[in-house]
């Protein structure tokens, strides 16, 4: 008997940051082949106005090199080694830029791109020119804590894809969405602050929602059960094999 209803996506958080150095290509490519439906990713823009992809507003703690992404430009931070901390053989692997993902991403895996730098007309430039190149406006949804950079950027691409990254188990999680002035296609909540049915009522009105960061094999079994449409972690294929086991 199938028990997982409606199989939620498998989104690798940083790629599978739990086995590789997080948000590095080698990550994103293990996610993919252990079969995640999407990859969850930070973007920070370059002294140069690319879109680089860091979860830190410095490359202290993930490369072997130290200052604040926006004050360096791409020459610079390429010359880093983002892999070495995490494991000896990925010696090598750089800081990659947000296009080179959407050239290693085949085009059915869906990106979440996580805004972490401040809005500006640069960043907003660079991420619709982007879309547009690699045809990915479709399979991307672009998140933030910051709800107001989404705002501004729906309100120039109303097509945009938009989820509200958020910490707190609100009253109404849907409201939320609903109040915000944007047309929201998915929330992003810690996932011990949402409750299944907070989950029901939200997808029942046409939102996804994809929790973050889902690790331990019993929290994933707990939000299958919650019926979440998608679950965030750094171990794609161990939800993978969770989802199996209950198929």
């Amino acid at each position: 008997m199938n028990v997982v209803q409606n199989r939620p996506l498998v989104i690798g958080h940083r790629g599978a940051a739990g086995e590789a150095p997080e948000n590095t290509l080698a990550s994103f490519a293990l996610a993919v082949k252990q079969g995640a439906d999407g990859v969850e990713l930070d973007v920070h823009l370059s002294a140069d106005g690319e879109l680089i992809v860091c979860h830190d507003p410095t490359v202290n703690r993930t490369t072997d090199g130290a200052g604040v992404i926006a004050d360096q430009t791409v020459e610079q931070l390429r010359r880093l080694d983002a892999g070495r901390w995490f494991d000896e053989k990925y010696a090598g692997e750089h800081v990659p830029t947000l296009e080179e993902v959407f050239r290693l991403i085949p085009p059915e895996v869906m990106i979440n791109v996580e805004i972490k730098c401040p809005y500006s007309a640069r960043l907003q430039m660079r991420l619709f020119e982007l879309l547009k190149l690699y045809d990915r406006l479709e399979e991307t949804v672009v998140s933030s804590f910051n709800h107001k950079i989404l705002h501004s950027l729906q309100a120039a691409e109303p097509a945009l894809k938009v989820g509200l990254l958020y910490d707190a188990n609100l009253v109404d999680h849907r409201r939320m969405a609903e109040l915000s002035g944007m047309n929201v296609y998915s929330l992003h909540p810690y996932h011990l602050l949402i409750d299944p049915e907070d989950a029901a009522d939200a997808t029942a009105h046409g939102l996804q929602v994809y929790p973050f960061t889902v690790n331990d094999e019993g929290q994933m079994h707990r939000a299958v059960k919650a019926g979440m449409s998608g679950i965030i972690t750094d171990y794609p294929a161990r939800l993978r094999s969770l989802l199996e086991r209950l198929t």
